[in-house]
Formats: C-alpha cells, sequence, structure tokens
C-alpha cells in the first residue's frame, strides 16, 4: 500500500524541504497551498495539489478526502497581517472559531487539528514523518560566541520563553547585556533586521519554541535564509532551542555560517547549566 501523506504549506522553504525529504521515504505527497504565501516550486513535488485561501476549511477536507490521505503536517507561516486583509472563512471556520475562547495561534490551530480530526484526518508534528529536522544541543560552526555573547544568548533564551508564554513571538535579538528587538506580527526576518539597526556593534539572535509548544505545528524553523538576513543586518551569532527547532538544510547551513564566520549554536537550559552562563 503507497504511503500518503497531506501537507498544508505556508510561507518558506520548509514545505520544500519536506515534501523532498518525504518523498526520499517513500510518501505520496498532496498538497493544500495557501495562495501568496506557499512557493509555486511545490507543485514539482506534489501527487496532487489544491490553492486555497486562509479560511477554507471543507477545501482542505474534501481535497484530502478525494485522495485517501489521513495524515497531514502543517508547515510554513503564514503572514499575520495577511489575517486582516486576505481571509476567506467558510461556514465550518467561521463556527469553529465562534467556539473558541482566544484567537491566539494556538487556540486556532489546535481547534483546526480537532475539525480535521472529526473528518478522518490527523494532524501530526514533520518530526513524525521525517525526524532529522530537530535542531542538536551544542556548537555546530567552527566559530564560537565570545563570554559576552553567551550572556546575551542566556538573556535572549530567557525573553524569548517570556514573550512565548503570551503568544507575542518567538525570536528576540540581544546586544549588549539588553533585549533591543523583540518579534511580533512582523515575523523574524524584519525583528532581525530591526535588531541589526539598533546594536551596530553585533548582537545575537535567539528563537525558541513557546514554553507549551505543540510540536505538531508552529515550531521554530531556520536554515540559510536565516544566516542571510543576518548578514545583512550585521548580526553573527544565531542560538536556536534545541529538539524544539526545525533545521533546514543543516549542512547546507553550516557551511554558510562558516564562510561568513558566523557561530550557531543550539541551547536549553541544561546547556546554560554546563556552561555555568547566567
Amino acid at each position: 500500500m503507497d504511503k500518503k501523506i497531506g501537507l498544508i504549506a505556508g510561507n518558506g522553504k520548509f514545505p520544500l524541504i519536506f515534501a523532498e525529504k518525504a518523498i526520499a521515504a517513500g510518501f505520496k505527497v498532496y498538497v493544500c497551498a495557501f495562495k501568496s504565501e506557499a512557493d509555486p516550486d511545490i507543485e514539482k513535488y506534489a501527487q496532487d495539489v489544491l490553492w486555497i485561501h486562509v479560511g477554507q476549511v471543507k477545501k482542505i477536507i474534501r481535497f484530502f478526502s478525494k485522495n485517501s490521505v489521513e495524515t497531514a503536517v502543517m508547515l510554513g507561516g503564514i503572514k499575520k497581517t495577511r489575517l486582516f486583509f486576505d481571509v476567506r472563512p467558510d461556514s465550518l471556520a467561521i463556527k469553529a472559531l465562534a467556539k473558541i475562547s482566544s484567537t491566539h495561534d494556538d487556540n486556532i490551530l489546535r481547534k483546526f487539528s480537532s475539525i480535521m480530526e472529526e473528518n478522518g484526518i490527523i494532524i501530526r508534528s514533520s518530526s513524525s514523518v521525517v525526524p532529522d529536522f530537530l535542531a542538536q544541543r551544542g556548537l555546530w560552526t567552527k566559530r564560537k560566541p565570545s563570554e559576552d555573547e553567551l550572556k546575551d544568548i542566556f538573556l535572549g533564551y530567557t525573553a524569548a520563553k517570556k514573550i512565548g508564554e503570551v503568544d507575542i513571538g518567538q525570536t528576540v535579538v540581544a546586544s549588549g547585556g539588553s533585549i533591543v528587538a523583540v518579534e511580533a506580527v512582523e515575523g523574524t526576518d524584519e525583528t532581525v533586521k530591526r535588531g541589526g539597526l539598533l546594536s551596530p556593534g553585533g548582537g545575537v539572535v535567539v528563537k525558541t519554541s513557546k514554553p507549551d509548544q505543540d510540536m505538531r505545528f508552529d515550531i521554530p524553523s531556520v536554515g540559510t535564509e536565516t544566516l542571510s538576513v543576518m548578514k545583512e543586518a550585521g548580526i553573527s551569532v544565531l542560538a536556536v532551542e534545541s529538539g524544539r527547532t526545525n533545521v533546514l538544510d543543516f549542512e547546507k547551513m553550516v557551511a554558510l555560517a562558516d564562510q561568513w564566520k558566523m557561530s550557531v549554536l543550539g541551547v536549553d537550559e541544561d546547556y546554560f547549566l554546563e556552561e555555568d552562563i547566567k
């Protein structure tokens, strides 16, 4: 029996990389791609593809059911600013939204997942299908962070967890013992650019999951594009939460970081304890 996986694709390269790896693992990939968000190249990997607007839940269910897809993943982001002007909720989406107490991302996504499950489609984490994406703890690059940069990483990690508690964002930029930029609706790239302007002497980018992160969706992700934005912003240190961040094209990312003399590492609370950073 052929293995099938559904992919609900937003922006960024992660949906493309996942689809490529899923195919290599023997899956046929059926894609629901958000218009004006998903990369058109996703069609190269899809057994079949349906282009949709945010809120068209019934179309997703019908598409997966028609193709006998029982398991799906949600990858790539949706620009939060788009949610203010380009949403076309169908009756099922409107009914679901009326039943949730908060429109925070996780509440909406969990409700969406329960609707999918009620219709025979299980939403899973990408790592349960293709397990080699999650960040490893420790230094990945030749360049090590300085002692001051490690202190800024710890500060940034603590701050990122705090903003995650209230569902603001996942990324902060720290420099010289201060938080200089915090991610909100503008997304990671714009946060990094702003942080670069506010820390001309160099800073660190820290990206973590939310404390109660549902690993099925909205997992923090980094890749070569992240490094390109950092280089443009004049920032050369990136720390991500190990075991809870997706890393895209790990080998390419590390090679590029070494070429640009950047420092990239995976951290968690145990890392800071072992390194005696506080």
